[in-house]
């Protein structure tokens, strides 16, 4: 039996990282850059849906609509993105911080590092003296990386992407919202506001349906959540728009 094949090795393996791994890990990072895409598409859907159709109760002006929808789309899209940025720039300043913390702690104190670490894989439910070995292994091998793992939840080669962040909530943001603006600016002035909120609520009902899966939650309460969202912004900005309008 070779190294790699140990009980040990295993055992490393099984508990050295949150969430059970790598691999583990890069599908639930992948799952919640998903779950951050559906989401800002909902937001995007939400929003402009609620602005074309309130301009949509107040006028019955093509280029007026569609004017008040494109600068709501950038707004959104532009707002979501900067948000985003600047959100996970923090994120990414912590994780560099813990990381830096983590690496002067290894370089002064050693062995309380190595005890810290044999107590945290004891806690996932290692004996004392495989938690010890296990500890040792993955310290000889890179203990800010096991650290990290193990301690932080933090994988040292994958910290957050600021950028990134942004440019799949600008594209998720304007992917939902071209839906409403479509939806109210291509039918005729009698069709328009049927027309968008019928295509909203279903494109609603979808948005539902995907996140609750995603999220392992039922559809059905997701869904309703969603839709109800969707329908009182909509009844209230144009409700609005109909009363300035006049």
């Amino acid at each position: 039996m070779t190294e790699d094949d140990s009980p040990t090795r295993a055992h490393i393996e099984a508990h050295g990282g949150r969430g059970g791994g790598p691999a583990s890990a890069e599908i639930s990072t992948r799952l919640n850059w998903l779950r951050a895409g559906v989401l800002g598409a909902n937001d995007g859907i939400i929003s402009t849906a609620g602005l074309v159709v309130g301009v949509a109760g107040a006028t019955t002006s093509r280029s007026a609509i569609l004017a008040a929808g494109v600068a709501g789309l950038l707004a959104g899209s532009l707002s979501m993105a900067a948000g985003e940025y600047v959100s996970v720039s923090s994120q990414r300043d912590s994780e560099r911080a813990a990381l830096e913390l983590e690496r002067r702690e290894l370089a002064e104190e050693p062995e309380a590092e190595l005890e810290e670490l044999t107590d945290l894989l004891a806690a996932r439910g290692l004996s004392r003296a495989l938690a010890r070995e296990a500890a040792e292994q993955l310290t000889e091998r890179d203990a800010l990386r096991a650290h990290a793992r193990v301690e932080l939840g933090i994988n040292p080669d994958e910290l957050a992407n600021p950028w990134h962040a942004a440019f799949a909530s600008l594209v998720a943001f304007t992917v939902g919202a071209l839906l409403p603006l479509l939806a109210i600016v291509l039918p005729g002035s009698s069709a328009r506001v049927p027309v968008t909120v019928a295509a909203v609520l279903a494109a609603l009902t979808l948005c539902g349906v995907v996140s609750a899966r995603l999220g392992g939650a039922p559809a059905l309460r997701a869904v309703l959540r969603n839709v109800a969202g969707g329908a009182l912004a909509m009844a209230v900005t144009y409700a609005v728009g109909t009363w300035l309008g006049t």
